[in-house]
Protein backbone atom coordinates (compact mmCIF):
# COMPACT_ATOMS: atom_id res chain seq x y z
CA UNK A 1 0.00 0.00 0.00
CA UNK A 2 1.40 3.52 -0.62
CA UNK A 3 1.27 5.99 1.79
CA UNK A 4 4.12 8.53 0.78
CA UNK A 5 4.68 10.30 -2.61
CA UNK A 6 7.75 11.64 -3.08
CA UNK A 7 7.83 14.56 -6.19
CA UNK A 8 10.43 16.10 -8.07
CA UNK A 9 10.32 19.97 -8.24
CA UNK A 10 11.52 21.36 -11.42
CA UNK A 11 10.36 20.20 -14.57
CA UNK A 12 7.63 17.82 -12.65
CA UNK A 13 5.61 20.19 -10.88
CA UNK A 14 7.20 23.64 -11.77
CA UNK A 15 7.69 24.19 -15.54
CA UNK A 16 11.53 25.37 -15.05
CA UNK A 17 12.45 24.59 -18.81
CA UNK A 18 9.94 27.13 -19.90
CA UNK A 19 10.46 29.36 -17.29
CA UNK A 20 14.44 29.41 -18.11
CA UNK A 21 13.36 30.21 -21.76
CA UNK A 22 10.83 33.16 -20.97
CA UNK A 23 14.07 34.68 -18.85
CA UNK A 24 16.22 34.39 -22.37
CA UNK A 25 13.57 35.70 -24.40
CA UNK A 26 13.21 38.56 -22.17
CA UNK A 27 16.38 39.48 -21.80
CA UNK A 28 17.81 39.20 -25.51
CA UNK A 29 14.89 41.74 -26.66
CA UNK A 30 16.42 43.92 -23.82
CA UNK A 31 19.75 43.51 -25.76
CA UNK A 32 18.09 44.12 -29.32
CA UNK A 33 16.71 47.30 -27.40
CA UNK A 34 19.83 48.32 -25.96
CA UNK A 35 21.79 47.36 -28.86
CA UNK A 36 19.91 48.76 -31.86
CA UNK A 37 21.25 45.05 -33.25
CA UNK A 38 19.59 42.27 -34.41
CA UNK A 39 20.34 39.42 -31.82
CA UNK A 40 19.24 36.29 -33.25
CA UNK A 41 21.01 33.68 -32.04
CA UNK A 42 21.99 35.40 -28.38
CA UNK A 43 20.17 32.57 -26.41
CA UNK A 44 21.80 30.25 -27.60
CA UNK A 45 24.97 31.95 -27.63
CA UNK A 46 24.98 32.49 -24.18
CA UNK A 47 23.51 28.96 -23.46
CA UNK A 48 26.85 27.68 -24.83
CA UNK A 49 29.58 29.89 -23.42
CA UNK A 50 27.45 29.30 -20.01
CA UNK A 51 28.18 25.75 -20.43
CA UNK A 52 31.28 25.73 -21.32
CA UNK A 53 32.21 28.26 -18.58
CA UNK A 54 30.55 26.43 -15.97
CA UNK A 55 32.27 23.21 -16.56
CA UNK A 56 35.81 24.86 -16.50
CA UNK A 57 35.44 25.68 -12.22
CA UNK A 58 36.79 24.22 -9.58
CA UNK A 59 33.11 24.08 -8.15
CA UNK A 60 31.69 21.80 -11.27
CA UNK A 61 31.90 18.27 -9.35
CA UNK A 62 29.94 19.75 -6.28
CA UNK A 63 27.33 21.27 -8.75
CA UNK A 64 26.69 17.98 -10.70
CA UNK A 65 26.44 16.45 -6.93
CA UNK A 66 24.34 18.77 -5.71
CA UNK A 67 22.30 19.16 -9.13
CA UNK A 68 22.55 22.27 -10.22
CA UNK A 69 22.78 23.22 -13.59
CA UNK A 70 24.47 26.14 -15.66
CA UNK A 71 21.26 27.98 -16.25
CA UNK A 72 20.70 28.00 -12.63
CA UNK A 73 24.18 29.82 -12.47
CA UNK A 74 22.92 32.84 -14.08
CA UNK A 75 20.98 33.42 -11.62
CA UNK A 76 21.18 31.52 -8.04
CA UNK A 77 22.84 33.60 -5.43
CA UNK A 78 24.14 30.66 -3.31
CA UNK A 79 23.75 32.28 -0.20
CA UNK A 80 24.22 28.87 1.19
CA UNK A 81 25.91 27.16 3.93
CA UNK A 82 29.20 25.64 3.17
CA UNK A 83 32.53 26.14 1.51
CA UNK A 84 31.11 24.52 -2.00
CA UNK A 85 28.53 27.05 -1.79
CA UNK A 86 30.18 30.04 -0.38
CA UNK A 87 33.21 29.33 -3.45
CA UNK A 88 30.01 29.90 -5.87
CA UNK A 89 28.80 32.79 -4.68
CA UNK A 90 32.02 33.99 -5.32
CA UNK A 91 32.43 32.49 -9.11
CA UNK A 92 28.69 33.98 -9.60
CA UNK A 93 29.19 37.45 -10.88
CA UNK A 94 32.20 37.00 -12.90
CA UNK A 95 30.50 34.04 -14.61
CA UNK A 96 27.27 35.65 -15.70
CA UNK A 97 29.27 39.02 -16.97
CA UNK A 98 31.51 36.44 -18.98
CA UNK A 99 28.55 34.08 -20.31
CA UNK A 100 26.76 36.90 -21.50
CA UNK A 101 29.39 38.90 -22.88
CA UNK A 102 30.87 35.93 -24.66
CA UNK A 103 27.08 34.69 -25.76
CA UNK A 104 27.21 38.55 -27.28
CA UNK A 105 30.43 38.63 -28.87
CA UNK A 106 29.37 35.19 -30.63
CA UNK A 107 26.93 37.23 -32.60
CA UNK A 108 29.12 40.11 -33.22
CA UNK A 109 28.12 42.95 -29.97
CA UNK A 110 31.64 43.67 -28.05
CA UNK A 111 29.60 45.00 -25.36
CA UNK A 112 31.22 43.98 -21.92
CA UNK A 113 29.13 46.83 -20.61
CA UNK A 114 25.71 45.22 -22.49
CA UNK A 115 27.08 41.91 -21.06
CA UNK A 116 27.02 43.17 -17.26
CA UNK A 117 23.47 44.68 -17.66
CA UNK A 118 22.20 41.59 -19.28
CA UNK A 119 23.64 39.66 -16.67
CA UNK A 120 22.20 41.65 -14.10
CA UNK A 121 18.75 41.47 -15.55
CA UNK A 122 18.60 37.83 -16.49
CA UNK A 123 17.90 36.74 -12.98
CA UNK A 124 15.10 39.33 -12.80
CA UNK A 125 13.74 37.95 -15.49
CA UNK A 126 13.56 34.43 -14.07
CA UNK A 127 12.00 35.49 -11.01
CA UNK A 128 9.27 37.09 -13.20
CA UNK A 129 8.99 34.32 -14.80
CA UNK A 130 7.53 31.87 -12.42
CA UNK A 131 5.41 28.63 -14.58
CA UNK A 132 3.29 25.54 -12.92
CA UNK A 133 2.25 22.75 -15.47
CA UNK A 134 -1.49 23.68 -15.30
CA UNK A 135 -2.45 20.25 -13.66
CA UNK A 136 0.01 20.29 -11.42
CA UNK A 137 -2.19 22.19 -8.26
CA UNK A 138 -5.16 19.80 -8.92
CA UNK A 139 -3.42 16.63 -9.02
CA UNK A 140 -1.66 18.17 -5.54
CA UNK A 141 -5.25 18.95 -4.20
CA UNK A 142 -6.67 15.37 -4.86
CA UNK A 143 -3.58 13.68 -3.36
CA UNK A 144 -3.62 15.96 -0.30
CA UNK A 145 -5.29 13.93 2.97
CA UNK A 146 -4.77 10.98 0.84
CA UNK A 147 -1.62 10.23 1.09
CA UNK A 148 1.74 12.12 3.04
CA UNK A 149 3.51 14.17 0.43
CA UNK A 150 7.64 14.98 0.35
CA UNK A 151 9.28 17.87 -1.95
CA UNK A 152 12.36 15.84 -3.06
CA UNK A 153 14.53 18.38 -5.22
CA UNK A 154 18.20 19.32 -6.05
CA UNK A 155 19.77 21.89 -5.81
CA UNK A 156 21.06 24.95 -3.86
CA UNK A 157 18.67 25.32 -0.57
CA UNK A 158 18.56 29.34 -1.15
CA UNK A 159 17.97 29.52 -5.48
CA UNK A 160 14.77 26.09 -4.48
CA UNK A 161 13.59 28.19 -1.61
CA UNK A 162 13.06 31.16 -4.08
CA UNK A 163 11.61 29.10 -7.07
CA UNK A 164 9.21 28.04 -3.81
CA UNK A 165 8.34 31.70 -2.68
CA UNK A 166 7.43 32.80 -6.29
CA UNK A 167 5.31 30.07 -6.56
CA UNK A 168 3.44 30.53 -3.50
CA UNK A 169 0.72 27.38 -3.77
CA UNK A 170 2.86 24.66 -3.81
CA UNK A 171 5.04 24.57 -0.68
CA UNK A 172 1.65 24.01 1.72
CA UNK A 173 0.58 20.38 -0.06
CA UNK A 174 3.85 19.06 1.25
CA UNK A 175 4.55 17.43 4.73
CA UNK A 176 8.34 17.62 4.36
CA UNK A 177 10.53 19.45 1.81
CA UNK A 178 14.33 17.76 1.30
CA UNK A 179 16.83 19.90 -0.92
CA UNK A 180 19.35 17.93 -1.92
CA UNK A 181 22.34 21.32 -1.05
CA UNK A 182 20.90 20.83 2.48
CA UNK A 183 21.48 17.34 2.39
CA UNK A 184 24.76 17.21 1.32
CA UNK A 185 24.19 14.73 -2.20
CA UNK A 186 21.52 14.98 -4.49
CA UNK A 187 19.53 12.28 -6.61
CA UNK A 188 20.24 9.58 -7.36
CA UNK A 189 22.06 9.12 -4.59
CA UNK A 190 19.83 6.75 -2.12
CA UNK A 191 21.53 8.12 0.79
CA UNK A 192 18.83 11.38 -0.04
CA UNK A 193 16.03 9.02 -0.82
CA UNK A 194 16.65 7.18 2.95
CA UNK A 195 16.65 10.55 4.68
CA UNK A 196 13.25 11.48 2.59
CA UNK A 197 12.17 7.94 4.01
CA UNK A 198 12.99 8.39 7.50
CA UNK A 199 11.43 11.42 7.84
CA UNK A 200 7.87 9.53 7.63
CA UNK A 201 9.30 6.34 9.12
CA UNK A 202 8.04 3.99 5.64
CA UNK A 203 9.22 1.59 3.91
CA UNK A 204 10.62 1.71 0.77
CA UNK A 205 7.43 -0.12 -0.76
CA UNK A 206 5.23 2.34 1.00
CA UNK A 207 6.40 5.15 -1.24
CA UNK A 208 6.47 6.25 -4.61
CA UNK A 209 8.84 8.58 -6.43
CA UNK A 210 7.44 10.99 -9.51
CA UNK A 211 9.92 12.56 -11.29
CA UNK A 212 10.95 14.24 -14.88
CA UNK A 213 14.70 12.64 -14.81
CA UNK A 214 15.53 8.90 -15.35
CA UNK A 215 19.10 9.43 -14.64
CA UNK A 216 18.15 11.25 -11.00
CA UNK A 217 14.36 10.59 -10.03
CA UNK A 218 14.12 7.38 -11.30
CA UNK A 219 17.10 5.52 -11.02
CA UNK A 220 18.03 7.21 -7.48
CA UNK A 221 14.53 5.39 -6.57
CA UNK A 222 15.11 1.96 -7.97
CA UNK A 223 18.24 2.00 -5.89
CA UNK A 224 16.50 2.85 -2.86
CA UNK A 225 14.22 0.19 -3.73
CA UNK A 226 11.39 2.59 -4.20
CA UNK A 227 8.66 2.39 -7.23
CA UNK A 228 8.84 5.30 -9.38
CA UNK A 229 6.78 7.24 -12.02
CA UNK A 230 8.49 8.80 -14.91
CA UNK A 231 6.55 11.59 -16.46
CA UNK A 232 7.49 11.61 -19.78
CA UNK A 233 6.42 14.45 -21.62
CA UNK A 234 8.50 15.49 -24.08
CA UNK A 235 7.74 11.14 -25.45
CA UNK A 236 11.69 10.83 -24.97
CA UNK A 237 12.98 7.50 -26.03
CA UNK A 238 13.44 5.29 -23.63
CA UNK A 239 16.44 4.39 -21.17
CA UNK A 240 18.23 1.43 -22.46
CA UNK A 241 19.08 0.23 -18.79
CA UNK A 242 17.15 2.04 -16.55
CA UNK A 243 13.34 1.25 -16.51
CA UNK A 244 10.87 3.03 -14.57
CA UNK A 245 8.08 0.92 -12.46
CA UNK A 246 5.24 3.49 -14.78
CA UNK A 247 5.49 5.89 -16.73
CA UNK A 248 3.16 8.49 -17.77
CA UNK A 249 3.10 12.06 -19.96
CA UNK A 250 0.78 13.91 -18.11
CA UNK A 251 0.61 14.33 -14.16
CA UNK A 252 -3.55 13.18 -14.02
CA UNK A 253 -2.16 9.66 -15.20
CA UNK A 254 -1.11 9.26 -11.75
CA UNK A 255 -4.11 9.35 -10.29
CA UNK A 256 -5.55 5.95 -12.26
CA UNK A 257 -2.42 4.33 -11.35
CA UNK A 258 -2.56 5.04 -7.25
CA UNK A 259 -6.56 3.87 -7.45
CA UNK A 260 -5.12 0.58 -7.94
CA UNK A 261 -2.09 -0.20 -5.72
Amino acid sequence: MVKAIFFDLDDTLLWDKKSVAEAFRKTCERAADKSGQDCTGLEAAVRTEATALYSAYATYPFTQMIGINPFEGLWGTFDDEGADFQEMKKIVPDYRREAWTRGLKKIGIDNPELGQELADYFPEARRQSPILYEEALDVLEELKGKYELLLLTNGSPALQNIKLEITPEIAPYFNHIVISGAFGKGKPDPGIFEHALAKFGYRADEVLMVGDNLLTDIIGAERAGIRSVWINREQKAPHESITPTYEISHLEQLLPILARL
